[in-house]
């Protein structure tokens, strides 16, 4: 029944995540226990049941990622979640999805690593995983909370991509935001926004139905098993019908396609938030966006996740000493938010740098050099010893005072 008032709740991450996939319409879970994202399963455990759905404790993580796959073939919203060793386990049916186009979400708690690593110490050295961990070029999209309201809101968009792109996608979080807990305020339910997959225009049965031919936005529309429709699925590259090709012109106009549906949307799926001075939102203040103030010579910090909370602490402590300085966070990790990150070089440039602050030796330090090119300098600040990384370590790092 949907809330007739909306009004402050105290929510743990994991919490808030299993909340808002309910509301997303996820009703299917499959997964296996492992910290720190095992609260995620418990409460689902619980919740959807409630609502008509199924949960289901399967014996490992790859015969829980494969049967995440079949609800969704089945017509289900569809989710599973984990942790990096679990991740690792799923990524040959995270394949099998993005090849198949079979809409599902995975929910990543990051922990130290590699291997069982530090099994309830936060990091983020999974960025490049959630990008590339199967096998081949395939498309994916991945989300990166950095509040524990920003994982309700988050998750519901994952589920939504996921459903009108036919993709894996990822809400990749860390352990900090997974367990702290946080006075969120909910939207009412009837106040969400929720996308479906695209259905077929065409009856069961209909002699001109083929799964695979995709719609003018490179999607194909989606039938469920058991609805009539004549259906193949299959992890090989496939023709129109489903069946597979040998062809590789063919086999190449298809993964081609599969990465242009999700480019088609970059605009609209790449999420970031700028902080600069008493500004904070998605877009630069307008006189940097229209390039007035541009070129100042700022440290310009790139974070994601718990640490940009640290990073906004150090931010807005050292923009108070009269010191030129901002934030760029990532909402969206994959695709890059390219464009963003030239802006920030456009801040930076005339004396500036851009700090690249993250638990990890320098996964996304490397994509932000790649994005800028040679417009500014950029440097890495990380740590891979379970700790986050505090607000007082990144305003030494700016000021050059860090190791005095």
């Amino acid at each position: 029944m949907p809330r007739k008032a909306d009004r402050p709740v105290l929510l743990q991450g994991n919490e808030a995540c299993a909340r808002g996939a309910v509301t997303a319409g996820v009703r299917f879970f499959a997964g296996y226990p492992i910290t720190p994202s095992s609260e995620i399963a418990e409460i689902l455990a619980r919740l959807l049941p409630q609502v008509g759905g199924k949960f289901i404790q399967m014996e490992d993580e790859i015969a829980s990622m494969a049967a995440v796959i079949g609800a969704s073939l089945a017509g289900r919203k569809a989710m599973t979640a984990t942790s990096g060793p679990g991740f690792s386990l799923k990524q040959e049916n995270i394949g099998y999805a993005a090849m198949a186009e079979v809409p599902c979400v995975i929910v990543n708690v990051q922990r130290a690593g590699p291997s069982t690593g530090l099994p309830t110490s936060p990091a983020q050295g999974d960025v490049m995983q959630a990008r590339w961990g199967t096998h081949g070029d395939h498309p994916v999209v991945v989300m990166c909370p950095s509040s524990v309201k920003e994982t309700y809101d988050l998750v519901i968009e994952c589920v939504n991509w996921s459903e009108v792109l036919r993709v894996p996608a990822v809400l990749l979080m860390d352990e900090v935001v997974a367990h702290m807990r946080e006075n969120v305020v909910l939207p009412r339910e009837e106040d969400v926004v929720i996308w479906d997959r695209p259905a077929p225009d065409l009856p069961p049965g209909h002699p001109d139905f083929l799964p695979y031919r995709p719609g003018p936005d490179d999607v194909p529309p989606m039938a469920r098993f058991g609805d009539g429709y004549r259906y193949h699925v299959t992890g090989l590259h496939h023709d129109e019908r489903g069946y597979p090709l040998h062809q590789g012109s063919k086999a190449e106009e298809l993964v081609r396609r599969l990465h242009r549906k999700v480019e088609r949307r970059r605009r609209e799926l790449t999420k970031v938030e700028w902080t600069v001075g008493e500004h904070s939102g998605p877009a630069l203040p307008e006189g940097l966006a229209e390039g007035r103030g541009r070129g100042a010579g700022r440290t310009v910090v790139v974070a994601y996740g718990a640490v940009a909370r640290s990073a906004e602490e150090a931010c807005r402590g050292l923009a108070a000493e009269g010191r030129d300085v901002a934030l760029l966070r990532l909402v969206t990790l994959w695709p890059f938010p390219d464009e963003a990150c030239r802006l920030a070089a456009g801040l930076a440039a005339g004396g500036g740098e851009i700090l690249v602050v993250e638990m990890n030796l320098g996964q996304v330090a490397r994509e932000v050099e790649r994005a800028v090119g040679a417009r500014c300098p950029v440097r890495h600040y990380g740590r891979v010893d379970g700790e986050l990384i505090t607000p007082a370590e990144i305003a030494a790092e700016i000021t050059g005072q860090r190791g005095s």
